[in-house]
């Protein structure tokens, strides 16, 4: 198959995120309160990854229309393209791994996080069944990407957690993205890798598929993560991964970036409902991803909501991690309080 790998090449970026609809409700329905003044346009921005998929159906959908006479939707590709967008203003509302907001509040830049709506979506992927924790891929090879960076300090986390030694337990292979990690998996030169959503539905499904499948090893969604972080913290089983934040002027305008918040998430109840139509619909505007890979990788991913506010003491346990093992990561210090909106979608 043609591009067969091509649609996967974002997911360097990300980690670290939709329909079997009714036939009387394609898109979620427009919010009907109290509106802010009308804005010639509002600008949003977001990845090729789950945190991204509340805001397709929410522009498609109308909910905004009272606010601005047009929006827009940017793909941001790169790290660098999101930092662009964002100290640039070029943007009012980007979708955003939590980590790297906190790291750009901590480093000037006027944003506040409104909410967390991806709550974990790493998963290990193999071609042995039946492993049910990362103490079975005792003494094996792993794919890891990003290292130094989540997802590998999650997965250092757990492992010393199991009383193991990542370096000396088991054998990384870091990879500079998951497309790589991909590649090893599909080529066989990687038994195991940590992947996450929608990667690891788009490569259990195209591994399936006609030609590759040719090539391919059968490979197997093994060890969940979050569950591996909840049982051993002790807590719930997610991790407060990514959200929507408002940006510049934006975010000075509490009643906007409420109503955007609310938008944002209906929108993300509805895609949790209707996951086939919800990835129809992102898939077609971001051609890279795979309507049925982004349906599947809902069907493994928390449906947990949270505004920033309430979701704070989760924040606060997942940035102190990062603090211990890569300070710079989160800019140094944990966010202060206007990092957090006080915007509630659950109201």
């Amino acid at each position: 198959m043609p591009g067969a790998f091509s649609r996967l090449r974002l997911f360097a970026f990300l980690f670290a995120f939709l329909f079997a609809a009714c036939a009387v409700s394609v898109v979620p329905p427009a919010l009907a309160e109290a509106t802010p003044a009308m804005r010639e346009r509002l600008v949003f921005a977001g990845p090729a990854a789950s945190v991204t998929n509340p805001l397709i159906p929410m522009l498609e959908s109308g909910a905004l229309d009272d606010l601005a006479r047009s929006t827009e939707f940017i793909l941001w590709n790169n790290p660098d393209q999101l930092r662009a967008l964002v100290i640039q203003g070029q943007v009012d509302f980007i979708a955003l791994p939590t980590n790297v907001a906190a790291n750009l509040y901590n480093r000037g830049v006027p944003l506040t996080l409104l909410n967390v709506s991806t709550w974990g979506a790493l998963w290990m992927v193999s071609r042995t069944p039946g492993l049910q924790t990362l103490a079975d891929f005792k003494g094996k090879e792993v794919a890891i990407p990003f290292r130094n960076d989540m997802p590998d300090i999650i997965f250092d986390f757990l492992a010393e957690e199991q009383g193991l030694d990542p370096q000396r337990d088991f054998q990384p292979r870091y990879t500079a993205t998951p497309l790589d990690a991909v590649q090893l998996l599909i080529t066989r030169r990687v038994d195991h890798a940590l992947l996450a959503e929608p990667a690891v539905s788009m490569v259990l499904r195209k591994t399936q598929s006609f030609p590759v499948s040719l090539v391919a090893p059968e490979l197997y969604r093994s060890v969940n993560l979050q569950e591996q972080w909840g049982k051993l913290l002790g807590i719930e089983a997610r991790i407060p991964q990514a959200g929507l934040a408002a940006l510049g002027a934006a975010r000075l305008d509490v009643e906007l970036s409420a109503r955007v918040e609310q938008a944002y998430a209906q929108s993300s109840r509805w895609c949790n409902e209707h996951p086939l139509p919800c990835g129809e619909m992102v898939a077609r505007r971001i051609d890279l991803l795979d309507a049925q890979a982004v349906a599947d990788s809902l069907q493994f991913q928390s449906p947990h909501y949270a505004s920033a506010a309430q979701a704070r003491p989760e924040l606060e346990t997942f940035f102190r991690l990062l603090l211990q093992r890569q300070p710079a990561n989160l800019g140094g210090k944990l966010p202060e309080d206007g990092f957090y909106g006080k915007a509630s979608a659950q109201k």
